[in-house]
């Protein structure tokens, strides 16, 4: 799978997650940037990401994530492993 790959189907995730179709996420996308990604919705969102790449991000990684780019590298390295 490409970045480009993630980043599109990420795009469609953030937003159902967010309910915005006007949001598109890049690798230096944060929290700051959307403005109802509190921490209810990054659970959701998580577990988006986890259903929509058939993968499981760690929670040591979760806690770790400062922007998209950080989630990108996760989902590609995930997906390499399937």
């Amino acid at each position: 799978m490409t970045r480009e790959e993630v980043y599109k189907k990420l795009d469609e995730v953030f937003q159902d997650v967010f309910d915005d179709e006007t949001i598109h996420v890049d690798d230096s996308t944060t929290a700051e940037d959307i403005e109802d990604w509190d921490s209810f919705e990054h659970i959701n969102l998580i577990n988006a990401v986890e259903e929509a790449f058939g993968i499981k991000i760690k929670m040591n990684e979760v806690k770790k994530l400062e922007n998209v780019g950080q989630m990108v590298n996760i989902i590609i390295e995930r997906a390499v492993e399937c």
